[in-house]
């Protein structure tokens, strides 16, 4: 039997332990200790920091795995580039998760190779920052270069606020710097993408739900978004261009962008498939699992993206607006087959806190349409549907 080794065991990488599992592929689940639901559902788990690719080579080694993967999250990319070099496996290089695990590293690449990006500082805890914001306008997005979910990420207007926003990048960051760069006024929105063999595979831009904090978080997404043809094309090339400029290669690739005057900003790129229902929107939408492709394309199967459908869909997080237990949660929809999901990832007498950042889900709600107005008002009355109570 085949084994793959998955990188994480939180609620994002369940669904790739479970399809693995449904293909014959015995999965072993790494992460640290914890309150993780992937450890009940991996047919092997070893407790092991995600970070240290040193530790986790050394298993996969022992363990002649057949490929490593993840989703949704950026922490564990770095070990997945390490494990692939040593062992030879379908994936990205320790080069490229390097660059993609770093964006002060992405946004070097960027510059350096012509990706249209907005413009930015690297500044050390340990130096002024505003000796060196010459030259950019505010307002400012402080950023922790090794970090997703949002955390670490904080919208600054004035130079007040620069002190607030680098406290909060020292709580998430484990490098000596952080970056700094202009707010680009435009349209924001995203896109999932696959590379595989040197060919970018597909790219579908998606809008976002945004959550309105510190800092813009999504909460949800929809496809397909408004673009115009030539927009479409400039959003291929620029994605074309960030992932030869990072050396991205046989992996998803989750890309964030804003739109303005037209073309087509980068902000960052991952090199692997984005949370928040976004596997599940490429899957509703081409008709093809999207989980099935990444793991066929972990184990080195040259998986295909057939593209003749186009089915709008709409996600969104449940959420809590304070810390507490939830008290009560039930979903009252009626059968539809344009709800096709409602999931709950916590239940009666659990703790939850209040919505900052991705990781504070408590759930999610899956829709579809014959149009995406259809499954974004099926979206609306299936999330008025849905009581959670928290004391």
């Amino acid at each position: 039997m085949k084994k793959l080794m998955i990188m994480g065991a939180g609620i994002y990488q369940v669904p790739l332990i479970k399809k693995a599992k449904e293909m014959g592929i015995h999965t072993i689940a790494v992460s640290i200790p914890g309150n993780y639901p992937g450890f009940a559902v991996a047919d092997e788990v070893c407790h092991i920091n995600t970070v240290d690719y040193e530790a986790v080579l050394k298993v996969a080694r022992e363990k002649k795995v057949d490929g490593i993967v993840t989703a949704g999250t950026d922490v564990a990319v770095i070990t997945i580039g390490k494990v692939c070099d040593e062992l030879g496996l379908k994936g990205l290089s320790f080069e490229a998760a390097k660059i993609a695990s770093d964006k002060r590293l992405m946004k070097e690449c960027y510059e350096k190779n012509g990706v249209r990006t907005a413009r930015f500082r690297m500044i050390r805890f340990d130096e002024d920052p505003h000796a060196h914001l010459e030259g950019l306008s505010y307002p400012l997005i402080f950023k922790a270069v090794d970090s997703s979910g949002s955390r670490g990420i904080t919208r600054v207007n004035t130079p007040e606020a620069i002190e607030a926003a680098v406290e909060n990048i020292c709580g998430v960051t484990r490098k000596d710097y952080y970056i700094v760069e202009e707010f680009i006024i435009g349209s924001e929105f995203g896109a999932q993408a696959f590379v595989y063999d040197g060919k970018l595979r597909f790219v579908l831009p998606h809008g976002d739900y945004v959550f309105t904090g510190d800092t813009g978080v999504p909460v949800g997404h929809f496809a397909p978004f408004n673009l115009t043809e030539e927009q479409k094309a400039d959003v291929f090339d620029q994605t074309e261009r960030a992932i030869r400029a990072m050396k991205l290669d046989n992996c998803a690739i989750n890309a964030d962008f804003i739109m303005r005057d037209g073309q087509t900003y980068v902000l960052e790129i991952g090199g692997r498939s984005g949370a928040t229902c976004l596997a599940e929107l490429v899957s509703i939408y081409y008709g093809f699992d999207y989980y099935e492709k990444i793991i066929q394309a972990a184990m080195g199967e040259c998986p295909d993206f057939p593209q003749d459908k186009a089915v709008p869909n709409a996600s969104m997080l449940l959420m809590s607006d304070r810390d507490g237990t939830i008290r009560s949660i039930a979903d009252h929809n009626p059968a539809d087959e344009r709800i096709i999901e409602v999931q709950f990832d916590y239940t009666v007498g659990d703790k939850v806190k209040k919505f900052h950042v991705g990781p504070h889900r408590i759930g999610h709600v899956i829709t579809k349409g014959d149009t995406l107005e259809e499954a974004q008002a099926v979206l609306k009355q299936a999330l008025a549907n849905i009581e959670i109570r928290v004391d």
